[in-house]
């Protein structure tokens, strides 16, 4: 996710000094280089030799320490560095950013860096809440720094509140976020995920296996690139941060949301869900009873093909439909992907992704094809749900570029020329 970024990160004095341990070791598997600034403080909570160790390369401590053989260590560093982050990011650092006030290498390299700047703060809840805090933080977000947190819950000093550093996870996604290219801004998708409940009862379901863990990644790696992103979700789908969530529960309900966020403008609909193809036609009021009767039988009717409703919505129609087919391809994918071809022409879609459902987790990643009209089908190499909804939205990206070089280059700080 973060191969070739060099992140520089700055430690400043705070017992969340040693959640800045995990974030280096993240930072470093997704792949991006990490150098590391600690202040005289934070030097007080974690060592800079673990610094080193873990990031692999030397910590810079000491304005002055760093300038060698007439050349400006802090401007190196500030130079070097796709995106500054502090974390943790105490009152007094902020203060000193919010002033100007470059009196340490950390200071003084936030001063001259001009990529951006993420702060996670870390303090006690009533010096966040403080309005000295309050005011640099809305000065720091005024000058275009990005402030992720602070978490409310059990303090170091035994308070509770508002004070707490993100987890390094959330950090990560946040880093990873800000180091993507924003090809998507000015976009809109929707996509639609997760199972459907059909009820045939007031406690019993017609449903699928379906956990929605893909969809909501595709809706999460849109977003990430800058897309204005709705996602549909069936019941069980995890939640997926900074992207509009809709829960629903039957097809009906399903296809209703579809049309509803559709008929405003879409860019792109992309309908993941695994939903129900029958409903039962007429379901019992409240809890059907086992007794000793004969098991009963259940009269089924037709779902609505959500895809094929909203390829054919006329004036409303999203300039691209992506569909799902979950065929089970085994070892004849030739009659699989036949099969994708049928319904990529009957759903009216733009393109169709085939997945295979065959000996489904046994190997532990997904099998898919990407089907278009115009292309021979392209397999998409994904791994974990993850890194396969990465792959599909590259694949996307690739097959509809949605913007020109020149937007794709617009400032957001970082130099996106590799990418």
């Amino acid at each position: 996710m973060l191969a070739g970024r060099r992140i520089l990160l700055g430690l400043s004095g705070g017992i969340a000094c040693y959640r800045s341990a995990e974030l280096v070791r993240l930072l470093r598997e997704a792949g991006a280089e990490v150098r590391c600034i600690m202040t005289r403080a934070a030097g007080k909570f974690i060592t800079p030799l673990t610094m080193e160790a873990l990031s692999g390369a030397p910590v810079g401590e000491a304005l002055f320490s760093c300038t060698t053989d007439h050349r400006m260590g802090h401007i190196e560093l500030a130079r070097w560095a796709d995106l500054l982050v502090i974390a943790p990011a105490t009152a007094d650092l902020m203060a000193k950013l919010a002033a100007g006030v470059a009196d340490d290498l950390l200071t003084t390299v936030a001063l001259v860096c001009e990529r951006p700047l993420l702060l996670a703060p870390a303090m006690n809840r009533s010096m966040w809440q403080a309005a000295a805090t309050q005011r640099n933080v809305a000065r720091l977000r005024a000058d275009g720094a990005h402030i992720s947190g602070p978490e409310a819950g059990a303090l170091a000093c035994g308070e509770e509140g508002p004070g707490r550093m993100r987890t390094p996870s959330a950090l990560l996604e946040e880093i990873v976020t800000l180091c993507t290219p924003q090809r998507l801004r000015g976009s809109r998708w929707v996509v639609t995920t997760g199972p459907t409940w059909e009820r045939w009862d007031d406690v019993r379901i017609l449903t699928s296996r379906a956990s929605g863990r893909l969809g909501a990644h595709i809706a999460g790696e849109a977003a990430r690139y800058g897309a204005e992103v709705t996602l549909i979700a069936g019941p069980g789908t995890p939640s997926v941060e900074g992207v509009d969530t809709r829960a629903v529960e039957s097809a009906r309900e399903m296809l209703r949301a579809a049309l509803e966020e559709t008929a405003g403008g879409c860019d792109l609909f992309l309908a993941a869900a695994a939903v129900a193809d029958y409903r039962v036609a007429r379901p019992h009021a409240g809890k059907l009873k086992r007794g000793t009767a004969e098991a009963p039988t259940l009269q089924l009717e037709r779902n609505p093909d959500i895809v094929a409703t909203v390829a054919a919505s006329g004036a409303t129609r999203p300039r691209r439909v992506v569909a799902f087919a979950a065929e089970a391809v085994g070892d004849d994918p030739q009659t699989a992907l036949a099969e994708g071809w049928r319904k990529l022409t009957a759903k009216q879609a733009d393109a169709i992704v085939v997945n295979d459902i065959a000996d489904m987790g046994a190997a532990g990643h997904d099998r898919l094809w990407w089907l278009t009209a115009q292309d021979a089908p392209r397999p998409i190499t994904g791994g974990s749900k993850q890194a396969t909804a990465r792959a599909i939205v590259q694949r996307i990206l690739d097959q509809w570029p949605p913007c020109t070089e020149q937007h794709r280059d617009q400032t957001d700080g970082i130099d996106h020329a590799a990418d």
